[in-house]
């Protein structure tokens, strides 16, 4: 059976020397990119999949749907991977399936809405909705550890200190 050594939700996905030592992690041995355009758009997709191998990991791409499917059907095999989405609402998405993950570190998601998001970290903007999913899925479905970092060089900053700044 596989597991979820860490899912991070990025916008860039795969990106330089974050992956590099992310990719570095103790049991680590596959990246899963999990984007619906990236999958379904070939040279996106074989873009991707060369930026994960130069990591040393396989890096596999598929869409929310396939994710799940691989999931439901194997288990993740034996794959202990990072995987990465560009939204919350994938990952959300993703737990309340049924795929648990212990660690998930939101590490860039740019403003979309100047009236609804808020800064949270030098590079993260979330809105409530986002913020109240990430609650929701500490509180409820097992993801233990939440935390903004945009890279392994950076202060970690807690979910209970970015929920602060919604009420």
């Amino acid at each position: 059976m596989g597991v979820v050594n860490l899912a991070r939700v990025d916008e860039r996905l795969i990106h330089g020397q974050v992956m590099m030592t992310l990719s570095q992690r103790n049991g680590v041995n596959s990246i899963f990119v999990v984007d619906d355009v990236v999958a379904k758009d070939k040279f996106m997709k074989s873009l991707y999949k060369s930026a994960g191998g130069r990591t040393g990991q396989k890096t596999i791409v598929m869409t929310t749907d396939k994710c799940k499917y691989y999931w439901d059907e194997f288990d993740f095999k034996e794959y202990s991977c990072i995987l990465i989405t560009k939204t919350v609402d994938v990952i959300y998405e993703l737990v309340k399936h049924g795929i648990p993950m212990k660690e998930l570190n939101i590490g860039g998601i740019a403003q979309k809405d100047a009236e609804k998001d808020i800064k949270v970290t030098k590079a993260v903007y979330l809105n409530k909705e986002d913020a109240m999913k990430l609650k929701e899925l500490n509180e409820d479905y097992g993801v233990e550890n939440i935390y903004f970092q945009t890279t392994p060089s950076d202060t970690k900053v807690s979910l209970k200190e970015v929920l602060a700044k919604f009420k």
